[in-house]
């Protein structure tokens, strides 16, 4: 077979960087730490102690039992784009209170794509000419489903919340690689007053993505003869992850504000974050949301602090500040955030999201 071999390699390689990292326990699932809800975005995803709506089903599952009964069916939504439009990030959930008071149930879907990648692996004919009639396009998607189950806890100390995910991970690169994955997350909230702490224990039980590849023999030999290896059926493990997070309200007449800081500890090796070590890689974020009589809220978070080295080699510190804004009017809320600011690689992402709640209907005679 003649084919123009460099030239074949430039179109091809990129396409298998995909599968570079399969095998690796760093960053693995690492679609699923985006985070879900525009206010969550605008607060550096600094929300683990004061979430307190459906998308608690990602953030911190106890956070759901703090939605009262009266609130009924609760509908959260949202669309964001990444990369310059390049990545699309979507989410639906949705929690209803059961017949105790404070238990609730709740259900998240989540996905992350890329979508028409073109296939360039038979974009060469035998006899080494371009047919670009041979081109077909893909998509590269993470999806992730999560059940979630939430209640509260009588203490002395304050008000205690638990609650707790199982989770479905499926991951397909088009008609080439097909991964399914099972995990478990947990999660508590303490409330006291004005005070609030969170804890969230992420893939506790590890989770795991368990890798299966199809290629024809056509586009094995095309692998083969550009020098890249065929990917083999592999496991991918997902390492525990920490949160610990605290919030703090504080109300003057109309006005609110709630500041939170949070710590992120991974497990899966040195990382570059603010606090880098081997194993464990501490990451804070912080976020603060103001409020006008609960109908108005203005947010702003940073969080992703990293080190770079930049060109008179001089070590910079880096980070993700981000901004929002957010309107309730009666049972509906709207959020929006902007974030990446200032990045010169232009990667800004609009987020958007919506949450309704769909109060049960009064009874007769009830007061």
């Amino acid at each position: 077979m003649s084919i123009q071999y460099s030239r074949l390699h430039l179109i091809i390689v990129p396409f298998l960087a995909f599968y570079s990292h399969l095998s690796a326990q760093k960053y693995s699932n690492e679609f699923l730490s985006i985070g879900v809800g525009a206010r969550a975005q605008a607060l550096g995803n600094a929300v683990v102690a004061g979430i307190e709506d459906v998308t608690a089903g990602v953030w911190n599952p106890a956070g759901l039992a703090a939605i009262g009964n009266d609130r009924g069916l609760q509908i959260g939504a949202m669309h964001s784009e990444w990369f310059g439009g390049v990545g699309k990030f979507d989410y639906l959930g949705l929690t209803i209170p059961l017949s105790s008071e404070g238990r609730r149930i709740g259900l998240s879907v989540i996905r992350f794509g890329i979508d028409n990648i073109p296939n360039t692996l038979t974009l060469y004919e035998s006899d080494g000419t371009i047919n670009y009639d041979n081109i077909r396009e893909f998509s590269a998607a993470d999806y992730a489903v999560l059940l979630s189950y939430a209640q509260p806890i009588k203490t002395k100390s304050g008000r205690l919340l638990i609650g707790g995910n199982v989770k479905v991970v499926h991951r397909r690169i088009g008609p080439f690689a097909t991964s399914w994955g099972f995990g478990a997350d947990l999660g508590a909230q303490l409330h006291k007053g004005k005070f609030k702490l969170g804890i969230m224990a992420k893939d506790l039980t590890t989770t795991f993505n368990a890798w299966s590849f199809n290629f024809t023999e056509e586009e094995k030999e095309v692998l083969a003869l550009t020098n890249n290896e065929v990917p083999i059926n592999d496991v991918e493990i997902t390492n525990p992850r920490l949160i610990i997070g605290a919030n703090y309200k504080i109300q003057a007449k109309s006005i609110g504000i709630s500041p939170e800081i949070d710590f992120v500890f991974t497990t899966d090796g040195q990382r570059n974050t603010l606090i880098s070590a081997d194993p464990v890689s501490i990451d804070p974020a912080f976020g603060v949301e103001f409020d006008y009589n609960q109908f108005l809220y203005l947010r702003a978070g940073i969080n992703q602090f990293q080190k770079e080295i930049d060109f008179d080699d001089n070590e910079i510190l880096l980070s993700r500040p981000s901004i929002g804004i957010g309107l309730k009017i009666s049972s509906l809320q709207v959020d929006y955030a902007f974030t990446d600011l200032g990045d010169e690689r232009n990667t800004f992402s609009h987020v958007i999201s919506l949450q309704l709640d769909l109060k049960p209907s009064k009874k007769k005679g009830s007061l």
